[in-house]
């Protein structure tokens, strides 16, 4: 068996020069749902772990046997407290097993369940975009695993709350019942998006969008038939990353999900690393940010590095750009300590698409190609404004938004392609199976003043890029301007005079005024979630972030070029 798919098209390209790109057949099928694969393997390998989190200094390991049980028992228990298809679960929690246990066996008996991001819970000062998700789901049920923690925000829902799976515990008989009548238009859950263009809407996911997005993952990923995945992943399960890429694809390939209340932030990379220390991944994902925190634990502890790449088969990042720096750095480390070459790759991919959409799989020589389209999928790329805008048609693409008819329509064109807002590149437009890369959200270009087009995404990454660390983010200024500028979001530790260098060095190499960054302000003020300037999941804004500070743009375009620095 191959590790990996291997890819064929049709391409077709009509006269409007509309690209239309289709990766032929059908993934083949791993079972009619998640759950149905979940009790596959609790009938072939009861005994193994599925999921696992911290116990002390140990695991508390439960198999699936032990899985597929309490989501009979849990699912019983929904369904006699009267909740179904219009009436969901609201979960208010991290990522735990008995969150896992809650959303599976809500997944099981039609039950939706919807996991909300806990910046909106315990970030928030308002417990607006709270509110707000609230009001569109009109929960049945919130299920809050520390209900002292999330009191505030459980009692801006205002419904009737429960703090464990055991308190849910009704007859298995009723849930199997209803799996049976399970049917792949019901809605097995809702995922949040991050509100970086307005209000969070909730993505209807189906049963069928699911396990079908799960067959294109098993498709591309094939050595997962022959080697089921270990994990330990930390990224919150109100995403479509990890709630519905990572979490169903181990669980569907019969892995061992660790849970990791570890993240990439200063305080609590610490648990991350004792995890990585107890688990050696077979597959692992990060932010770049995260992978930067783990490259500089690698350097300084040996053992620690040894163990990561000891089984490592494929590794991944998403989120943001990765710097080139970063990218040789971790590629050097798999080979040192595990003395072969490790696939280190991203894709592209939405809350609407289930997510998984395009994915590369050839290592290469730099950061940034996000592959080709899964099996079944039909990639669409329609020239917009010099770029290429992408939009995609697929077996795993959303229904469409609850309760929002006018926003679903809008999301989809005329052909009943779903439009990303994305620009995508050809890595080479001669031979489109060599991937794309990204090239910016539509949403976000601008024009100068002369009227020249400004790509803000790809100019964004490079400009990062170019500040080597000394920038974890910037916005891109300049709309209606005669020249670009700025805001700067500061790695801790950045000098000015250092940040200042570097820009110049940026401008120097620039081509034209659409790339050329000659002012910037470096921001002292944190982002604000309330405000809309950052998604819960850490993504600037770039609107809402000018929009929100008029004093700091007048600031950039205030006298001469250089880097100032925000007043408090």
């Amino acid at each position: 068996m191959t590790a990996f798919w291997a890819p064929e098209f049709d391409i077709d390209t009509r006269a409007d020069g509309v690209i239309l790109m289709h990766h032929r057949g059908e993934a083949p099928p791993l079972a009619a749902s998640i759950p149905a694969r979940i009790r596959h393997f609790a009938e072939t390998t009861p005994e193994a772990t599925a999921i696992a989190e911290r116990a002390g200094d140990g695991w508390r390991r439960v198999s699936y046997a032990e899985l597929w049980q309490a989501m009979r028992r849990l699912g019983g228990g929904l369904l006699a407290r009267g909740l179904g298809q219009e009436r969901p679960v609201m979960i208010l929690s991290e990522n735990s097993v008995d969150h896992a246990v809650v959303a599976l066996a809500g997944h099981m008996v039609g039950v939706p369940t919807a996991a909300i991001s806990t910046a909106f819970s315990l970030v928030s000062k308002t417990h607006d975009k709270l509110r707000d998700v609230a009001g569109q789901l009109r929960p049945g049920l919130v299920f809050a695993a520390d209900p002292e923690r999330y009191g505030a925000a459980i009692a801006t829902v205002g419904v009737p709350s429960f703090a464990s799976a055991a308190e849910l515990e009704g007859d298995p008989a009723m849930a199997d019942a209803a799996f049976a009548r399970l049917t792949p238009e019901m809605t097995a859950k809702y995922l949040f998006t991050s509100g970086s263009t307005g209000s969070p809407k909730a993505v209807i996911n189906s049963v069928g969008m699911l396990i079908r997005n799960q067959n294109m993952v098993a498709d591309c990923f094939r050595f997962l038939a022959k080697a089921p995945p270990v994990l330990v992943d930390w990224a919150p399960w109100s995403h479509t990353a990890s709630g519905n890429k990572v979490f169903h694809m181990c669980l569907c390939a019969g892995g061992a999900f660790h849970i990791d209340s570890g993240k990439p932030a200063p305080a609590l990379i610490g648990e991350t690393l004792r995890n990585l220390r107890d688990v050696a991944p077979t597959w692992y994902f990060n932010l770049p940010a995260g992978w930067e925190m783990l490259v500089q634990a690698f350097k300084a502890d040996a053992d620690l590095a040894r163990n990561f790449f000891s089984r490592m088969d494929l590794m991944m990042y998403a989120g943001a750009g990765m710097a080139q720096h970063l990218w040789e750095d971790i590629l050097g480390l798999a080979r040192q300590y595990s003395g072969r070459d490790v696939l280190l790759t991203t894709g592209l991919g939405a809350t609407e698409t289930g997510p998984f959409a395009l994915m590369c799989t050839e290592q290469q020589e730099s950061p940034g190609n996000i592959g080709v389209p899964a099996k079944g999928i039909t990639l669409k790329l329609v020239p917009n404004e010099g770029k290429l805008e992408a939009r995609l048609k697929s077996p795993s693409i959303t229904p469409g938004y609850l309760g929002a008819a006018e926003a679903t329509a809008k999301a989809f064109d005329e052909e009943g392609f779903y439009c990303l807002g994305d620009a995508l590149r050809p890595a080479d437009p001669a031979d489109l199976s060599k991937g794309f890369f990204f090239d910016g959200r539509i949403a976000e270009n601008f024009k100068l003043a002369t009227g020249t087009w400004v790509a803000v995404g790809a100019l964004r990454a490079a400009l990062v890029n170019a500040m080597g660390g000394l920038v974890r983010d910037a916005v891109i200024l300049g709309e209606d301007r005669e020249e670009l500028g700025a805001l700067l979001v500061p790695a801790d530790g950045a000098a000015e005079a250092e940040v200042a260098e570097r820009l110049a060095a940026f401008a120097a190499k620039s081509t034209g005024s659409a790339t050329r960054i000659r002012r910037a302000v470096m921001l002292t003020k944190p982002l604000s979630l309330d405000q809309g300037e950052v998604t819960d999941k850490g993504s600037v804004n770039q609107r809402a972030v000018i929009r929100c500070r008029p004093e700091t743009v007048a600031l950039c375009y205030a006298g001469g070029a250089g880097v100032k620095r925000e007043v408090d």
